[in-house]
């Protein structure tokens, strides 16, 4: 792809076309489905932490008027060990099951164990008080250190711990180990003039999205499944209720809702199978939505972490050596994703002799679900605050100090391949030329700046083509759009075939009707999806040149398909025809014109993005305020730049709360104590800044567009930007999150303790 090549509408700020719906409430959500007759199921959940189930008596609760179906774990198949064919995280479709409804045990405060559909809210929440439990209490553990003890309690007694030498001691609760790298990091460290080693500990943090989990499930009497519900993967809604039913894949049908945020929490089921059991059993729909405190309490946030940084430097600011040891919170059943983070961590460096070693650790919280680049934030947190005090202390410029690091075309990723056309000098370069980092600063402020990386995705995707009979065109794909791909792919379609963005339509097809696709997450929707539809509008180009030589009667490789028109080479006084002639005539020219395309998508394109944070803090009380912040990143192409903006802004102002407010507070029974926005302090408007957006392009030749995708990566240095700053501010250095005012507050008077 060449890089003067000029677009009509890549990179244009068009409306997107599910603007009006959604802005007007027209929009129709996982809650907004409702069929006649339909029940609602509310479900029980545990009031422990860890606990033995000794028995379940739902007969009072059955006999309540109103109640039309009670089930728990007995009603549900016993699913063998199989590891999931789709999803975003480490997941097995075993544990997924005993998650969706605990067997034999409940493992977290919250854990469903239970389940009812009645003919309103009410009588289903009072036939919940109705069924009797007999528990037998356990010890339970909600830190690593603990989990990992001798003496701890295990969560699962038939746990088999992967990553192991054998005959390897492995502690207890510990389900794998994991290790990457090269090079011999202690010869680093040797020919080092400066180490600096440090520890961090991140808590619990939620996505933060709006819309809780809701769906809507039919099951006939033939026993097919219909499914409406809000999720990141319609496709992966199919094929877990499936499973965790024991019955065909073909049966279930799943039909997606537009979706009020996921960020990857909706990449996983709670309530769908369990709804499809009590449609079946009462043979009328069952509605279920969750509330927020069931939100918070049993659905998977994004993990706590331990994490230990070293890292060697020369007095030049050349890095000589890098290690970790991650220690990641999988939740009541294993799959963290301790490996992206310990991927992702030294990504932005060249390191010759650079090992990660990570530990997926279970405690008896929630089971964790990805959160927008999962992994990736708290490994950065830990490298970038320990890069910005070694820039420190060899009075290097921060930037600077990245920027002799900073991975090239050719470097090695401390995960294996070399990189190929990169961003990550040019993301840097902008963010240094930028004002904001010569601005000046006032009293009590500071700034701060962090690199971040992800790798993105391609997987599995399917996309259609049609063209209609007034010659305008449909986009159909198999992914929920949550961050404007409908636009993005129209675009793209748009683009390929040379016709006005308003003669192109987008549409999101249900199971049943579009080609297997992966979830949206990953950042893999406007790379892969858009890869499919590209090569479905070229599928249709071909289709439409060949309708041209069959009414011109010439063969077919004497058609072009140029700027939305078939043109016959060689005969320039030729009219050429367009969509809609072509369109009027393909009936008598061999029917219905459409395009599919189905593939893996390859040629991923990693991206890099580099923040800056100024903050000013109260040195009476400790509250951080963030007054500026300013974020980078390589987009590879921005095909909608505004929402490409947006994605940075969001990522941005999710980082904010994570380093500042957020993070879930549990008792000493393991009962989560602030399961409300109320209590669960997220950032809003009024606590940020306008955030400022600069996109660098650094195309990704594998994509006919160059695309790279932009989700994850901006959520990646916000941390360590805010703590960097708050270090530069304060004078202290903090290794723990969230900086909440009296953590602030606390290092500042030890630092004033230690100074008197």
């Amino acid at each position: 792809m060449s890089e003067e090549a000029k677009f009509r509408w890549i990179g244009t700020r068009v409306v997107r076309p599910d603007g009006v719906d959604k802005v007007t409430g027209r929009a129709t959500y996982g809650a907004d489905f409702a069929l006649p007759d339909m029940l609602w199921g509310r479900v029980l959940r545990s009031p422990h932490a860890h606990a033995r189930i000794l028995s379940v008596d739902t007969s009072r609760a059955l006999a309540h008027d109103g109640v039309e179906a009670v089930i728990t774990s007995q009603d549900l198949p016993d699913i063998p060990s199989e590891e999931a064919f789709v999803g975003e995280q480490p997941t097995n479709f075993r544990e997924l099951s005993h998650n969706v409804m605990a067997r034999g045990k409940v493992l977290y405060h919250g854990h469903a164990l239970a389940a009812v559909a009645a003919t309103t809210p009410e009588i289903a929440a009072s036939a919940l008080d109705l069924i009797e439990v007999d528990y037998e209490v356990l010890p339970h553990v909600l830190d690593m250190p603990a989990a990992m003890a001798a003496s701890a309690p295990s969560l699962h007694r038939d746990l088999e711990p992967a990553g192991f030498a054998a005959g390897a001691t492995v502690p207890p609760n510990v389900s794998r180990r994991i290790e990457l790298g090269h090079g011999e990091p202690d010869q680093g460290f040797a020919a080092a003039d400066v180490v600096v080693e440090r520890e961090f500990t991140t808590k619990p943090v939620h996505q933060g999205y709006i819309e809780p989990h809701a769906c809507l499930v039919q099951a006939n009497p033939d026993d097919d499944i219909t499914i409406w519900s809000s999720s990141q993967g319609h496709f992966m809604v199919r094929a877990y209720t499936a499973k965790l039913l024991g019955i065909e894949l073909s049966k279930v049908r799943a039909i997606p809702a537009e979706i009020g945020g996921g960020f990857g929490g909706k990449t996983t089921v709670y309530l769908e199978p369990l709804a499809a059991q009590l449609s079946r059993i009462s043979g009328r729909p069952v509605k279920m939505v969750m509330s927020r405190e069931e939100v918070f309490r049993a659905t998977g946030p994004a993990l706590g972490t331990r994490i230990r940084v070293k890292m060697g430097c020369k007095q030049d600011g050349r890095l000589t050596g890098a290690e970790a040891v991650l220690h990641y919170e999988a939740g009541a059943f294993p799959g963290s994703p301790v490996q992206a983070g310990a991927m992702t961590m030294f990504a932005p460096y060249e390191l010759e002799h650079v090992r990660v070693t990570g530990y997926d650790v279970l405690v008896n919280k929630p089971k964790t679900a990805a959160y927008r680049a999962p992994g990736a934030p708290m490994g950065a947190f830990a490298v970038e605050t320990v890069i910005d005090e070694l820039a420190e202390k060899l009075e290097i410029d921060p930037i600077e100090l990245r920027l002799r690091n900073a991975a090239r075309k050719g470097t090695q990723a401390p995960f294996g391949p070399r990189y190929r056309e990169i961003g990550c000098v040019e993301t840097l370069e902008a963010l240094r030329s930028h004002p904001h980092y010569t601005a000046p600063l006032g009293p009590n402020q500071g700034r701060g700046v962090a690199l971040g990386f992800w790798f993105n995705a391609g997987m599995q995707s399917s996309a259609g083509l049609n063209v209609n009979e007034d010659g305008s065109v449909s986009v159909i794909s198999g992914n929920p759009d949550i961050g404007g791909s409908r636009a993005s792919l129209a675009l793209m379609a748009a683009e390929e075939m040379g016709i006005d963005y308003e003669k192109v339509g987008a549409w999101i097809a249900d199971t049943a009707s579009i080609g297997f696709s992966d979830i949206t997450g990953g950042s893999r929707v406007t790379f892969a999806t858009g890869m499919a539809v590209v090569e479905a509008a070229r599928d249709v180009k071909r289709q439409l040149c060949e309708r041209a030589a069959a009414i011109w009667e010439v063969e077919p490789e004497r058609v072009k398909w140029v700027e939305g028109e078939a043109r016959l080479e060689g005969e320039p006084d030729r009219e050429p025809l367009g969509l809609v002639d072509l369109a009027q005539r393909a009936a008598r020219t061999g029917g219905p014109i459409s395009g599919r395309a189905s593939l893996t998508a390859r040629g991923v394109g990693m991206a890099f993005g580099a923040h800056i944070c100024d903050v000013e803090v109260d040195p009476e009380t400790g509250r951080v305020e963030v007054i500026r912040y300013t974020a980078v990143q390589d987009a590879g192409r921005a095909i909608h730049p505004s929402y490409v903006e947006g994605q940075m802004q969001g990522g941005a102002a999710q980082g904010i709360g994570w380093a500042l407010n957020e993070e879930y507070v549990y008792d000493e029974d393991g009962k989560m104590c602030n399961p409300s926005f109320l209590d669960y302090r997220m950032p809003v408007a009024s606590d940020l800044p306008m955030i400022d957006t600069v996109i660098v392009e650094v195309p990704n030749p594998r994509h006919p567009y160059g695309v790279r995708g932009v989700g994850e990566v901006p959520i990646v240095p916000p941390i360590p930007a805010v703590v960097n700053a708050v270090h530069a501010a304060t004078g202290v250095r903090y290794f723990d999150l969230p900086l909440s005012p009296p953590r602030v507050l606390a290092g500042i008077e030890a630092a004033a303790d230690r100074g008197a």
